[in-house]
């Protein structure tokens, strides 16, 4: 199709075509992940955040290209989820900054934005690393510019971009050595290639696009069911959980929030480029709008009864168990008065939160591998924590630009330190002290997880080779300190080579948490067996219900 420009109902179609695309290609883009285990997660994190970011752009009553632009922005940013899809929040931040103000692109007015996005994405990183998503988004930047100077249609303009886009994705092994070694090309460069192959697909075709939003999870349904039997519901002080968005407004977030809190609790207020988020329980909706409506547009506007839907759905006895332990916990951080520290944490398991809550957690995000909460989910969490002071543990590297996404966008005192494991975590609470000061505790912190070792026993989902090992899918493998160390056929021999690998003269303490998939039996005759071979440390089993993993290990 000739088009030499494009207006806002054109990308629109090209952000539902992409995102369609993208959720069909979301495994091919898992499979890349470097190690070959059953949590590469890149395909899925990419599908959700640009899923959020075609929920934003749906809402929209005027389409021009600046709009449609802005609104995946704001969406995607706060959809976004894992390394990944903060980082294309980040493109999709600079693709709205390069088209601000413009009701038609033409191709110029692309490569422009394409440079401003990719320039927006590094700065993003602290370290950027070159073979990774941000080296093929640059090139495809200057491939773009180059393209400007010559081509008239967009259709070939985007077509050369994708071809020359995948000749660097190819190159990404000899930029990344762990890609070569694993024999697999980058997988952030890999989605956003998808993306940009699905808007090239729709951008040739007449017909109309749908939006294929996939069912929810049953893991995220679950969670979402946690409502009980009917109770009094005379204890609700507001009655209305209210949410909406207000687009094209210069209004400081900070000042609106002020505006609004007399007229309810448990309010969230964020802003971002020209956008506020809005979450606040109040008696009169009504009036909240309307100082919204004063200061912008409002869109995904959400309001609910809370009376009518408390505890409204059957739940199993097990779910009301803990859906009452939540709310109680909420209700508890509600009617908190201000203390110097609050503490979230995420965990991937039930019998691992257990642990995170002994240790005084205050607030516990379900999510780690394979299931990374998105920046909204850790706003929600900050929002729900009084506190002059908040510290966020992530506990998974793929988790951290989230929560550092998070900070920038509250305006609460927020510090993000950069677990990224469950064990981390688990020792900075341990050696985490509410008497002391922020820096101190920091300090202590950072000694604290230096001297734990992790380990992780999961199991292959495709052939490899890594270290010079050969690696086949279904084989178990054992992983210290980011390295393969174990492979085998049996859980048991894998798990007790790696420990005894990971446990030296100087190690005082071994924990290990069992998952769904083992049984405490098996766990107690593994720590028998490291006894017997390191009867200078202690060793302790403790159910940890981590989905996936068979074990984890913190070695002290």
């Amino acid at each position: 199709m000739n088009k030499e420009y494009i207006d806002g109902q054109d990308l629109k179609k090209l952000f539902i075509g992409a995102a369609n695309y993208l959720d069909q290609h979301k495994d091919e883009v898992n499979s890349l992940n470097v190690f070959p285990v059953p949590d590469g997660d890149t395909g899925t994190n990419m599908s959700l955040t640009l899923k959020s970011a075609v929920k934003q752009i749906l809402n929209l009553e005027e389409l021009s290209v600046d709009k449609v632009a802005a609104a995946a922005s704001n969406g995607s940013l706060m959809g976004a989820r894992g390394n990944s899809g903060v980082i294309l929040s980040q493109l999709f931040r600079g693709l709205s900054n390069g088209l601000k103000g413009k009701k038609v692109a033409y191709i110029k007015d692309f490569a422009e934005s394409f440079n401003m996005a990719q320039e927006t994405a590094y700065k993003a990183v602290m370290k950027p690393t070159e073979g990774t998503v941000l080296t093929v988004a640059r090139e495809c930047a200057d491939k773009a510019a180059q393209l400007s100077k010559d081509e008239k249609y967009i259709s070939e303009f985007l077509y050369k971009i994708i071809e020359y886009g995948n000749e660097v994705l190819n190159k990404t092994p000899d930029m990344l050595p762990v890609l070569k070694q694993a024999g697999v090309v980058d997988a952030g460069g890999k989605g956003l290639l998808v993306i940009l192959q699905g808007a090239y697909n729709t951008l040739n075709t007449d017909e109309e696009i749908e939006f294929h939003e996939t069912s929810t999870s049953a893991k995220t349904q679950s969670h979402n069911m946690n409502f009980h039997k009917d109770i009094d519901t005379n204890d609700i002080k507001f009655g209305y959980c209210t949410e909406f968005l207000v687009n094209n407004t210069d209004k400081n977030p900070q000042v609106f929030r002020e505006e609004l809190a007399p007229l309810g609790d448990s309010l969230l207020v964020v802003g971002g480029d020209n956008f506020i988020k809005v979450h606040i329980h109040t008696n009169n909706p009504g009036i909240v709008l309307e100082k919204a409506v004063e200061i912008g547009e409002l869109n995904d506007i959400k309001i609910d009864n809370m009376r009518r839907q408390h505890r409204r759905l059957v739940v199993t006895e097990e779910e009301e168990k803990k859906a009452e332990e939540n709310e109680k916990e909420e209700e508890n951080l509600e009617n908190d008065e201000i203390r110097k520290y609050g503490i979230i944490t995420v965990s991937m398991g039930d019998g691992i939160s257990e642990v995170f809550k002994g240790l005084h957690a205050d607030y516990i995000i379900p999510g780690g591998q394979t299931m990374n909460p998105s920046t909204e989910d850790i706003l929600n969490a900050v929002n729900k924590i009084k506190a002059e002071n908040i510290i966020i543990f992530p506990n998974n590297s793929n988790i951290i630009l989230a929560a550092e996404q998070a900070k920038e966008l509250s305006d609460k005192n927020i510090y993000v330190f950069p677990t990224k494991t469950i064990p981390q975590g688990i020792s900075a609470l341990i050696s985490f002290n509410e008497e002391l000061s922020v820096e101190e505790n920091i300090e202590n912190m950072k000694e604290a997880i230096g001297e734990v070792k992790t380990g992780q026993i999961t199991y292959a989902v495709r052939d490899t080779e890594m270290n010079g090992t050969k690696i086949k899918k279904g084989d178990i493998i054992g992983i210290s300190n980011g390295d393969i160390k174990a492979t085998g056929q049996d859980v048991q021999e894998v798990s007790e080579r790696l420990l005894n690998d990971m446990v030296d003269k100087d190690t005082s303490i071994v924990t290990i948490f069992y998952g769904n998939d083992t049984e405490k039996e098996q766990a107690d005759e593994l720590a028998g067996k490291i006894e017997k071979e390191h009867n200078d440390c202690d060793i302790e089993v403790i159910y940890g219900g981590q989905p996936l993993y068979y074990y984890i290990f913190s070695i002290e």
